[in-house]
Formats: structure tokens, sequence, C-alpha cells
């Protein structure tokens, strides 16, 4: 068996978890493969069952993030499409997409390296212009520029307009990321299975704009409809692309999907509960 390793970008905190997996990971005769920054991060050198790389590929087995949700995000967009499951310990704030918490670590391993998870697949929302394309496994966010007038932004579904905003921006998320975001825009939050995205307005200057629940195969188009503004697109949250005034991008559902290992009878709304209990306390 082969796992790729990701870890949170704050090494201290993950390094005694580290420890333990390579720990393991040897006397299971488990390949544990390391970038060479993951490496360096914790000092970890080339030894049996140590493979450092490039970049860990897609010939392995299983993808074990020590992080938070950022940490987790960038491991699921890298094996998003190849089928291999991302098994998550959350070192974050909130780790909605976490696999487990870190206790009792041991046992967890162990469970991982033995198969014992299910899998739940994650899909995607991509957004694509003539020059490229690029998939979110949360969501795609376009924002006014610092110092600019607000957006005016207009939208289509399936070629249908379906209405032009005044706001700061519009944020358009899949079922796991409409906790997110969305979620602080007061949109709905969608339960992981449901087929389809949401989208919702970062203060809108209207008393009509709403958010919207749209079905999977309808292409949305966003037109940055203002004269003289362009927009940015984050990509989970990454600054991605500027929209010039009259230009529009294409946002598409479920392209590819990533894969998330969860333990058996974990579910969404355990995850609800959990993580958005424990910040409300």
């Amino acid at each position: 068996m082969t796992a790729a390793v990701f870890t949170h970008r704050r090494p201290g905190d993950t390094h005694a978890a580290v420890d333990l997996l390579l720990e393991i990971a040897r006397r299971r005769r488990v390949t544990l493969r390391l970038t060479h920054d993951e490496a360096a991060k914790h000092k970890i050198e080339v030894a049996p069952f140590i493979e450092i790389v490039d970049d860990p590929g897609d010939d392995i087995d299983l993808c074990i993030v020590l992080g938070g949700d950022g940490t987790i995000l960038t491991a699921l967009r890298r094996y998003a499409g190849t089928g291999v499951p991302v098994f998550a310990v959350n070192y974050g704030e909130v780790g909605f997409l976490a696999t487990i918490d870190p206790d009792g670590l041991a046992d967890d391993f162990e469970r991982a390296f033995s198969g014992e998870y299910e899998t739940i697949e994650l899909p995607t929302i991509s957004v694509g212009r003539p020059d490229g394309t690029w998939s979110a496994l949360n969501d795609i966010s376009v924002h006014r520029k610092a110092g600019l007038r607000v957006a005016d932004l207009a939208y289509a579904l399936a070629g249908e307009e379906i209405g032009r905003v005044r706001c700061d921006g519009l944020v358009v998320a899949t079922p796991q990321g409409s906790t997110g975001y969305n979620l602080a825009n007061g949109g709905p939050v969608l339960a992981w299975g449901v087929e389809g995205f949401v989208v919702s307005f970062i203060a809108p200057h209207s008393l009509t704009a709403r958010a919207l629940v749209v079905a999977p195969g309808d292409e949305l188009t966003i037109n940055n409809a203002s004269r003289e503004e362009p927009v940015e697109v984050h990509v989970d949250g990454r600054p991605t692309l500027e929209l010039q005034p009259g230009e529009d991008i294409h946002v598409a559902f479920g392209l590819m999907h990533g894969t998330l290992a969860q333990l058996p009878g974990a579910s969404f709304y355990h995850r609800l509960r959990e993580r958005f209990g424990r910040l409300a306390r």
C-alpha cells in the first residue's frame, strides 16, 4: 500500500501526529510518499517505506491529510477525478471536510491503512472561459476589486438571463461548500448528496436579490456588466483570474468529483451538528 501525505502549513501543530504516522506505516509496511516541501517541513529523509518526490502521483491507494479545510481542499483538488480517497485529520478551526479529529490517532491510522472507511463523492464546480478552466470543491466567488466601485453582475441560467445585481460580489457553491462563504451570505445549506449548486450575493444593493438553488445540468453564465470596472474571480478562496467589463465566465456543476474518506456511520448531519454546534458554544 502507498499513501501520500499532506500537512498543515504550521508544521509544529502536526509533528507528533506525523511521527506516529511514520511509526505505524513502518510497522504496517505501508509506503508514505511526501513532496520535498512536506519532507523539509518535518525533517524527514528517504528511508525504507518513505519516498520523497516532486509530486505524489496518481498511483497511490490513499491520501492522508493532517490539516484544516484549506489543506484538505488542496488534497481533494489534487486527486479529483482519480478516485483516490482523502482521509483527513482536522487541525483547523472548523474541519467540516475532515474525517476525524486528532484524538485516538493510533487506532484511526490503523483503520485508515486497513481500509475501514467509506467513501463519498464530492462534486466540483468548474469555471471556464477561452483561456482555461478551473475547478473548485467548495466555491467560486466573484468580487469587486478593492478601492473600485461596486460590481455590476448579470447572470443567466441555461441561456436564460435571470437578473442583474449591483453588489460586492456573488458566490457559487457546491453542496459541501454551502456551509462556507455561501452560509455567511445568508444562503441555504445544501446537504451532501444534493445534485445542484447555490448562487448567493455578497452585500447586494437590492431588495429582490435572493439566493438561488440551481439544477445540476443548468450552466450558469456570469457577465461583468460594468462599463469600466474589472472584477476578480476566486476559486476555493484563491484569486485566480480577472473578468473585464463586458466579459463572461461559464460555471458548470459536477465535471469532476473528489473522493472523501469517512468513518462508518458518519453523516453530513453529524458534521453539521458537531462542527457548527462546537463553534456556537
